[in-house]
This record gives C-alpha cells, structure tokens and sequence, in this order.
C-alpha cells in the first residue's frame, strides 16, 4: 500500500476475480479516487485535474483492467469493471471520496451502493445508456462502427479521432494537447472488444434504480451546460438524481465534456466545496 504524504508512490489491490488493480498516488490529505472512463487510463485521464486537487487530497488514480499499472483479465464485463472499483475504494479503508467521469462516473455511483467505504461521491457527467434517446444512440452506434471498422484495419488514430470527436465539442478536440489522440489510440483495440461484450450483457448496471436506490451517501452530479451530447447527459443526470436519495445536481457554465482535461479548474473547484462540506 502506497503512503499516503509521498508522490508518486503506487496502491495495488486485487479484485473479487484475482485480477490486480493499481494506480499512482499523488498529494496528501483525505483520499480521493479518481474513476477514469474506458476511453481513458487512470494516468491519460487526470493530468490537467491533478495539479488543483493534490494539495487538499490523496489522489488515487485506478487503472480498470488491462491499462495502466493494472493486470488484465480476458473478462471486460460491466461486472467486473464494478468490482475492480470497489475493491480498490475497500482496500484503502474507511472514509474515501470518489470521483469519476462519464462511464466512470456510472462506476462511482456503483461503489458508493455497494462500498461500506465510500463517503460521497462526485459523478462528471456520468453515462446511463438506458435513457439515451434514438438521435444520439444512433450517433454513437456509427460512432462505434466507424471506430471498429478503424480499428480492425490497424487505424488507431482515425479510430480515436472519430470517438472524441463524437463526444467533444470543436473547441474541447482543438484544446487537447498535440500527444494525447496518439497516446489514447492505443486503447481501442480494448475498447472495442469491451464494446462487444458490453453488447452481449444484459445484468444489473450501476445505473439501475434499484441499485442507486441503495446509495446513503451524499452525491453531486456534475453537469456540462456546452457538452456536445447534453441531451444526454442532462437526462442521465436527472435519472440519477430521480433515484438516489441524497443527490444534487449542478450545471457548470461555459464547458463541455471534457472540461476535466480542457477546463480542470472548474471540475476542481466544485470537486473541493462538495467534499469539504461532506
């Protein structure tokens, strides 16, 4: 286990399967998980947010299986990426914040229902597929076909290229460092094959009403007023606030999706009143 007052140290747990999930520790304080999405590694995702955060918190950044400092597991299913979660929020022990983004946001709001170690939780935008409607589903369908299709043929740039500029806006892909398209491209070969198997599971999602109806924790959902997708989103968030018991809603003005890389201090600043208050 990593200490908690020295940067750059590692946190190692295993989870339910035998599957190790690691992540690097930054900054001291209350711990903090940060919950990347599947587009993303526990080190892509949380470079510009990190610096606003570690001066208040132990950031723990998670890798899900088969990224980053984590082992891998043939198994990619909606499950097992939840378990992955809360066997590393449980393996810091009692109280953790989380914090995650689009899908992983969905993951953040799993832990906090089925995690005795989770005391609030701040979802950015998180994902429920369940109420997405047939304009953006069929958008993100060809999305996912124009990706595979990149993918198959070894194009991992166009691939990545094509999947951001799905879910960005102009302004967000224009701000994204010169490096980064490069350095996520190598994810979507994963992606896509968890894509199929996400397609074939038809289980309890962390989004399910029975499932956030088992959350006692203080939740904020935060909600982009410029995301590309904000029908979407704007939906998702109003289910979870319809299911959990204790969740707020706010809209941040002036960015998109990807504010957590293109607008970090606006994520930060409302990552640091909730937590404090909680």
């Amino acid at each position: 286990m990593a200490n908690k007052n020295n940067e750059h140290q590692t946190h190692r747990t295993i989870s339910r399967d035998g599957t190790e999930i690691a992540g690097r520790v930054h900054g001291q304080g209350p711990p903090l998980v940060l919950v990347h999405s599947p587009v993303h590694d526990g080190d892509i995702a949380w470079q510009a947010l990190l610096p606003h955060l570690t001066d208040r918190f132990t950031c723990y950044l998670p890798s899900l299986r088969g990224r980053g400092l984590s082992g891998d597991n043939p198994d990619h299913s909606p499950p097992r990426f939840q378990e992955d979660i809360n066997a590393f929020a449980d393996s810091i022990g009692n109280p953790v914040y989380v914090m995650g983004w689009s899908d992983g946001g969905s993951l953040a709001l799993g832990a906090a229902a089925h995690s005795k170690a989770v005391a609030a939780v701040v979802a950015y935008e998180p994902s429920v597929y369940t109420v997405m409607r047939e304009d953006d589903l069929a958008r993100f369908s060809a999305s996912i076909e124009q990706g595979g299709a990149a993918t198959a043929d070894g194009r991992l740039t166009d691939a990545a290229r094509i999947f951001h500029q799905f879910v960005c806006t102009e302004e967000e892909f224009a701000a994204l460092d010169a490096g980064y398209i490069d350095r996520q491209a190598r994810l979507f070969p994963l992606m896509m094959r968890e894509t199929r198997q996400s397609a074939s599971y038809d289980g309890a999602q962390p989004t399910d009403p029975e499932v956030l109806g088992q959350i006692n924790v203080p939740v904020l959902v935060l909600l982009a007023q410029r995301s590309r997708l904000s029908t979407w989103f704007t939906d998702s968030s109003q289910h979870v606030a319809r299911y959990v018991a204790n969740a707020q809603v706010r809209e941040l003005p002036e960015v998109g999706h990807f504010a957590p890389m293109v607008a970090p201090e606006s994520v930060a600043g409302e990552i640091v009143r909730f937590f404090t208050r909680s």
